[in-house]
Order: structure tokens, then C-alpha cells, then sequence
């Protein structure tokens, strides 16, 4: 017999809407129900979160580390231990993020983080750079920029063996618009990001193929009333998923806002961006090849000609829920389509998660009444029991 377990008392985030008192039954690895009521059998394992609330897992498309570890390390156990800090903060599915290299050394890390892909431990991989403008580079080594060759684009996929899910390039750099065609022509996410790109040029690249804008108003010229730039265009055009990173400290809430109801729920992802930091106390840490301190928990490049810039975050996507909760004062439904539903269809998972559905996987987080996280639940094991 599978073993079944129960969560009542809750209210629970369904697509159809928030049921108060809710029940969801988990059997095995999979949701089996989440009618309200539903019968009770003998040998159910039910757990009483009276006063809580309980959402899907979230989903992140764009994260480098945490718990001190990095993916880019190209390690399997600095890339676990990232893995595990963040599935303890409530995300359940994750693509891990490198960052600019030498061609040869991310194939490298392409070919470790592959394996765990294959393995279900990640979602793929997020090739963030080498093929972004220099002048748009944020905590990039600018001395490892290059333009996005169509031959090197594919290098890179072919070194994930088909676990590769985004790539963010500038797709105003000479091999661009190509390489946002052979992206999207191989079922990989082509993502405008760390770019200089003119509005009008923008606009070629979503034609071309790109769906992403990767974190929405950093690393890309501001948004000016002659001067649009990439931000109209990405937030205009439907077929975009706009990542925004909801941590007070990478955007205003005035300017998040703006975006959200710009967008909507339904076209907004939130990420981490999170570096190694994310979990950790403030010191000193690395982002790929580049020194960061951390103070304050705001990570800034520390040495180098972009001493100074942001270098990814310190967030987790639990504190970006709340945060979207009690701050921005987005509605809970809201929260979770932009941390869970959303980014799960951009994955073109949403037939396995995102959202609390019966037959779909048994991953979901427990929040108190405070939206603080008490529980999470990956595959119908607790990866942090709730009580």
C-alpha cells in the first residue's frame, strides 16, 4: 500500500482559488485530491496546519548559488549543496544559472550539472552570458565576453546534452538575431538580458524568437520617454515572461509594480538571481571569477572595473513571497502564479508542477499565517517538516 498522506485545516492555493479549511491528499510521490471534506481512511498519515497556508512550490529560472556553494564551481557537491539551501526556502524546481566563462570551462559545468538534470535534482540549465555587451556586463568578468556566435551557442547546448532550458544573451551584438533563432529553432528559452539594446532592436529579437527578459530594468538601459529602450518592448509584447527580482533591493516597489500590472501574473516570473551568499551571513564570497562582499545581505562586486556593481542577490523565493504579500501588497493568488504557475508553463512544465492539482507532483511549501515558511514538501517527502 502507497502510503497517504492528508493536510487539512489549511487554506489551500488552488488555480480555481484559495479553499479555507481545505484537505489535500498526497499518495506517494503525486497530489491524489484536494477536494475539501473528502473521506478520511484508516492508515492516513494526517498532519493538522490549522492557520496556515498552503501554496505550490516555487519555481526559479534563474539562480547561482546559495548555502556558500555555487554552480559554477562545476562541481556535483557545491551544485547539491545549492540545491538543498534553496528546496529548504520553498523552491522545488530550480534551473541552475552559470556565469561568463571560458567557452571550454562552462561546457565543463555544462557537463556536471547535466547529470543532475538528467537525475531530477534540476530543471536544466540557464546559460546566463558569455554572449552579453560589455557595457551591460553587472557582475560579469568583462574580460570573458564574446559575441554570440551561432557555433558557440551550439557548442554550449551541445555540451548540456539537451538539459539546457535558457540562454540570456544581447541580442544586439554582431550573431545575435541568429543566435536567438537556432535557440528557439532547438526548444531552448532565448532570453534578452545584460543588454544595450535599442527598443527597436529588441523588438527584432522577439520576432526572431525570444520569450524572456532576464531581470526586467537591471543590466539594460532605463526606461526613457524618447527613448524606450528594451524595457517597452519586452513589457509591451505578450510573448514575453518578464523575471523580476523582489528583493527591495535590484528595484523600487513603485518600479515593480509598474511592471507587474504591466505584465500581469500570468507574463511575471520571480527570480533569486541568488549568488552563493543566499542562506548565508554577510562576508566575502565569489560569483564565478569575480570577488563579492556581501553586506547588509546586498552582494556588490568587490574589486575589479565593476567594483561597486550588484552581484546577483542573497534572496530566497520564501522571502520573495512574503515580501510580495506584505509589502507589495499583491494578492496571495497573484504570488503564487508569479512564483509557482508561471514560470513552471515558461519550463513547459506545468503538467507536473505549479500549481496543487490531483495527479500532478506532490510539491508544495507550508506557510504560517505570516506568511513565514513553516514546510516544504518535494516529491510527497518533507524536505522541512512543518511541525
Amino acid at each position: 500500500m502507497v502510503q497517504r498522506t492528508v493536510l487539512t485545516g489549511a487554506r489551500v492555493v488552488l488555480p480555481t482559488g484559495v479553499v479555507t479549511d481545505g484537505r489535500l491528499t498526497v499518495e506517494g510521490t503525486r497530489i491524489a485530491g484536494t477536494a475539501a471534506g473528502a473521506p478520511l481512511n484508516a492508515g492516513d498519515a494526517v498532519r493538522d496546519l490549522s492557520g496556515c497556508w498552503i501554496v505550490p512550490g516555487f519555481v526559479d529560472l534563474h539562480l547561482h548559488g546559495g548555502g556558500g556553494a555555487s554552480f559554477s564551481t562545476g562541481t556535483a557537491e557545491e551544485a547539491l549543496t545549492v540545491i538543498r539551501t534553496h528546496r529548504a526556502h520553498g523552491t522545488t524546481t530550480m534551473l541552475a544559472s552559470t556565469v561568463t566563462g571560458d567557452l571550454d570551462d562552462l561546457a565543463r559545468q555544462a557537463a556536471v550539472l547535466s547529470e543532475l538534470a538528467e537525475e531530477d535534482e534540476l530543471a536544466g540549465i540557464h546559460f546566463e552570458g558569455p554572449f552579453i555587451s560589455p557595457h551591460r556586463c553587472g557582475a560579469h568578468q568583462p574580460s570573458l565576453l564574446r559575441d554570440p556566435d551561432p557555433a558557440d551557442v551550439r557548442k554550449l547546448l551541445d555540451a548540456a546534452r539537451g538539459t539546457a532550458r535558457m540562454m540570456t544573451l544581447a541580442p544586439e551584438l554582431p550573431g545575435g538575431l541568429e543566435s536567438v533563432t537556432l535557440l528557439a529553432d532547438s526548444g531552448v528559452l532565448a532570453a534578452v538580458g545584460h543588454t544595450d539594446s535599442t527598443y527597436e532592436a529588441t523588438r527584432d529579437a522577439v520576432e526572431a524568437g525570444a520569450t524572456v527578459a532576464t531581470h526586467l530594468f537591471n543590466a539594460m538601459p532605463s526606461l526613457l520617454h524618447r527613448e524606450p529602450g528594451p524595457v517597452a518592448a519586452l513589457l509591451e509584447d505578450e510573448r514575453i515572461t518578464v523575471e523580476l527580482i523582489n528583493d527591495g533591493t535590484h528595484l523600487h516597489p513603485a518600479v515593480l509594480q509598474l511592471a507587474f500590472r504591466r505584465a500581469g501574473a500570468d507574463r511575471v516570473a520571480f527570480i533569486t538571481d541568488a549568488m552563493s551568499a543566499a542562506g548565508m551571513s554577510d562576508g566575502r564570497y565569489a560569483l564565478g571569477p569575480m570577488g563579492v562582499e556581501v553586506k547588509e545581505g546586498v552582494a556588490r562586486i568587490s574589486d575589479g572595473p565593476t567594483a561597486g556593481s550588484i552581484a546577483g542577490s542573497t534572496l530566497t523565493l520564501d522571502h520573495a513571497f512574503r515580501r510580495a504579500v506584505t509589502v507589495d501588497g499583491l494578492g496571495v493568488d497573484e504570488a503564487v502564479r508569479a512564483l509557482s504557475a508561471t514560470p513552471a508553463r515558461v519550463l513547459g512544465l506545468e503538467d507536473r508542477v505549479g500549481s496543487l492539482e490531483a495527479g500532478k507532483d506532490a510539491d508544495l511549501v507550508v506557510l504560517d499565517a505570516d506568511f513565514r515558511l513553516r514546510g516544504v514538501m518535494r516529491r510527497g517527502a518533507w524536505v522541512v517538516d512543518p511541525r
